[in-house]
């Protein structure tokens, strides 16, 4: 029986993840939740699991839980908080599934404490990348992929020594506005870019999605997750979303993950590693039916962000959290109606401009300058 904690367990991969472990009561068992603000939610999973302890983001909310908390279950709002929990919990795995900055002092709590943590929190990486890498190494906590595109990579790199590899190409759909001119995408509105293609998602990922910053971010957490080069990680355009990404070794010999765009997968992958179960929800892949897989390069006129997000991973330091923190930021404003779609990408490239680069930020100063930078973000600051 391993016990889990879910972090962000009322959001799209929190959720997902508890569908998991449904389908498995003989093999996992909840021992934490911890969520923001919705309440209702979290109410109906700790009727279901039982878990020992749950958190919940504002201390005024906990009266809303009291009337649904079994005898063995406490609950405790705050930061402080679940940082503490997470010191103290039995669960041998955390899967940290929230969203934003929030995540990085959980993440580093968890490694502290020796966990397996399954890393869906992609600001984890991209703002502090080197200093998790660092404690992971320190307490021999692992990390263990769940966005589909590093599941693959991780899955296609099993059985094989690292110092073969040569490539790791990162697939991208390419969003909303694929098959848009650059022309078109300058008047292009919210609605626009939150018609995505393939995946059902949130907002903001959505977002990232049509702007190719996602894809950017990744790469970001490529490098550190499988400690490969910035040169030697490509973006390749693949419309069907069936090959999550690829592995090139030494003798060009090239591995890909398939399967059908769904999350359940990397997220039992990251829960069972290095074991496989049956698992009911993913459509089984039949290539005769998919018939044709297409494949395009990035367009470096289109994928601005994309580009930015290699030269910050690049110049490394601070310049990858401020990249984040204005690009959430000018998400937030596009989707409000305060900037148009090509402002996302002059934004980011101000706020990098402007920024003295940090060599070795600590965990403060990367909550600083992300902060800082939301911030002017959102006042609509000039740099």
């Amino acid at each position: 029986m391993k016990k889990v904690a879910v972090l962000g367990s009322t959001g799209s991969i929190g959720t997902q993840t508890l569908d998991v472990i449904r389908q498995h009561p003989d093999l996992f068992q909840v021992s934490l939740l911890a969520c923001g603000r919705n309440i209702e939610r979290v109410k109906k999973q700790i009727t279901e699991f039982q878990p020992a302890t749950v958190v919940i983001a504002n201390e005024g909310d906990l009266g809303k839980l009291k009337a649904h908390l079994p005898p063995e279950t406490r609950a405790i709002a705050g930061e402080a908080a679940l940082l503490d929990a997470l010191g103290e919990t039995d669960a041998a795995f955390v899967m940290n599934a929230m969203v934003g900055s929030q995540g990085l002092k959980p993440t580093m709590t968890a490694i502290k404490a020796g966990k397996t943590i399954g890393i869906a929190n992609k600001e984890t990486l991209v703002t502090a990348g080197h200093l998790v890498i660092a404690a992971c190494k320190r307490y021999g906590a692992q990390l263990i992929a769940v966005d589909s595109e590093h599941s693959a990579i991780f899955q296609s790199l099993q059985g094989s020594n690292r110092s073969d590899v040569e490539r790791l190409i990162i697939t991208a759909s390419g969003g909303s506005f694929r098959d848009w001119s650059a022309e078109d995408i300058q008047h292009a509105t919210p609605k626009d870019a939150l018609n995505h293609p393939n995946w059902s998602m949130g907002q903001k990922v959505t977002i990232d999605s049509a702007t190719m910053m996602n894809k950017g971010l990744e790469v970001i957490e490529a490098h550190w997750l499988f400690d490969m080069p910035y040169e030697n990680i490509d973006v390749v355009i693949h419309r069907e979303s069936i090959i999550h990404s690829l592995v090139e070794y030494q003798d060009k010999s090239v591995i890909a993950q398939m399967g059908t765009p769904d999350m359940k997968g990397p997220i039992q992958y990251a829960l069972t590693f290095p074991d496989r179960l049956e698992l009911d929800g993913p459509e089984r892949l039949n290539l005769w039916e998919v018939g044709t897989l297409h494949f395009e390069k990035i367009d470096p006129v289109k994928h601005q962000c994309l580009l930015m997000a290699y030269r910050a991973g690049e110049t490394g330091g601070s310049a990858p959290t401020v990249l984040n923190a204005a690009n959430e930021g000018a998400v937030e404003r596009f989707l409000e109606g305060k900037l148009s779609f090509p402002g996302i990408a002059t934004v980011i490239e101000k706020a990098l401009a402007a920024h003295s680069v940090i060599a070795e930020p600590t965990i403060e100063e990367v909550l600083e300058i992300d902060e800082e930078t939301r911030e002017r973000v959102r006042n609509g600051s000039e740099w």
